[in-house]
């Protein structure tokens, strides 16, 4: 295992909390899931049309790094290429770049000035896969995996010599942009098999080099955090597309993590796919995340022409509304060693303890083991007080009287009306 990142670098990983993730590439143009190639089994000569008509005229990374910040969001990871094998910025060691589209210009510096602009951090995902690189071997994932003539074709393919190209391309990305936040790779599959039981070819930490990759990003970028995809351990881990049930542990020990999300179940641009998530529900899985030590990465994919979707651009928005009441109650926050009440979740900065309230509840909310322990509680959205009360724990319940509760819990006294907040909280101020 090649040496840890600085604790600086781990810690402001820590309190940015929530980031953009952006998949972009030729997929935009089908516009039927990254994945496209892979799951309608193109061939390189039916994937080439997206290629030739690539023309991204209204990219503005401006506007994407401004709709984050505006977000609430503290950092931006980019797909610099995605198993496709395009690449989004002009590489000495390929011509499948944008450079040699009509476009024909770099699209990775313009949107890491962007983001610098924003104060944004920058992170840069790269696939380890490469359906169109003719040393990648055919496997269980490859676009051709049932095309047995091409399957013949490829047989001397040498995995080695891809490997080689993706250190060459991972070191243009890591010397040509400047301080880089984060290396996102993606991903391995070692010893799959096909359904049938059969080898199916999966590639991991010896086909990538994956120790002498880290090693090498190590040294071109200090500071870097690296994700754990290489089929090594990585800086951080990334549950991806769920939340996991508590805080996340390697060997039983805790771990840095991170989620990473989609507005909509894809992860590139999917023009017909209509299952998006609410704000609401977005918010409270940053919430979950941050009161479990973790991150939120949540992923745009912007269309062809270089446009994020109204749809999310109106989600960012609303998201952004509550984070601008909110902020506090996540950014650089940390788990509270407290068991939140049913549907809630706590997370704490300081003397200060967050209480997020997934459903509203009728009057009253109950917190063992805080009687005592806050000096003043209100409402984030709009600082107005809520009433603190102690039952006497021999209070007999009638009618109206409310039943005695245990003398460590402080109830909280509600208004019947939820906020008009997507996710009420409220601020504790611990004695």
């Amino acid at each position: 295992m090649t040496d840890a990142p600085p604790a600086h670098a781990v810690e402001k990983f820590r309190d940015w909390r929530f980031g953009l993730f952006v998949h972009w590439g030729l997929y935009s143009l089908p516009a039927r899931h990254e994945w496209v190639k892979n799951r309608e089994q193109l061939t390189d000569e039916d994937y080439q049309p997206y290629f030739d008509h690539f023309e991204p005229d209204l990219y503005d990374p401006g506007k994407w790094a401004r709709a984050a910040r505006e977000a609430g969001m503290k950092y931006a990871v980019l797909t610099t290429k995605h198993h496709e094998g395009f690449c989004l910025w002009d590489s000495d060691v390929s011509d499948y770049t944008v450079a040699k589209t009509a476009w024909g210009k770099d699209l990775v510096g313009p949107f890491v000035e962007a983001c610098r602009a924003e104060g944004l951090g920058v992170g840069f995902y790269h696939s380890l896969i490469d359906w169109h690189h003719p040393e990648f071997p055919i496997d269980l994932v490859h676009p051709q995996r049932d095309d047995e003539e091409a399957i013949a074709k490829a047989a001397g393919r040498d995995i080695q010599v891809y490997a080689d190209y993706l250190h060459a391309q991972t070191r243009e990305l890591l010397t040509n942009y400047g301080p880089i936040d984060i290396m996102w790779f993606d991903f391995s599959y070692p010893g799959r098999k096909y359904p049938d039981g059969r080898d199916g070819h999966g590639k991991g930490r010896d086909d990538w080099r994956s120790e002498e990759l880290m090693a090498m990003v190590r040294e071109l970028q200090p500071d870097i955090l690296i994700n754990d995809r290489l089929d090594i351990p990585g800086d951080f881990v990334t549950p991806e597309q769920y939340q996991p049930d508590g805080p996340m542990q390697r060997d039983g020990q805790p771990v840095l993590w991170e989620a990473c999300q989609t507005l909509n179940g894809s992860w590139g641009y999917d023009r017909d796919n209509l299952d998006w998530k609410s704000p609401e529900t977005l918010v409270n899985m940053l919430v979950d995340s941050v009161s479990k030590d973790g991150n939120l990465l949540l992923n745009v994919g912007p269309t062809g022409r270089g446009e994020f979707d109204p749809r999310a651009l109106a989600t960012l928005a609303s998201i952004g509304e509550w984070m601008r009441l909110h902020e506090r109650s996540v950014r650089g926050a940390r788990p509270a060693e407290l068991s939140a009440p049913p549907d809630c979740r706590f997370t704490q900065k300081g003397n200060r303890l967050y209480l997020h309230l997934f459903s509203w509840p009728m009057g009253h909310v109950h917190l063992p083991g805080l009687a005592g322990k806050v000096k003043y509680a209100q409402l984030l959205n709009d600082a107005s007080e809520i009433k603190r009360i102690v039952n006497d724990p021999h209070q007999t319940a009638q009618n109206t009287t409310m039943g005695g509760t245990s003398a460590d819990t402080l109830t909280l006294k509600l208004p019947i009306q939820k906020p008009n907040v997507l996710v009420p909280v409220i601020e504790l101020f611990l004695s």
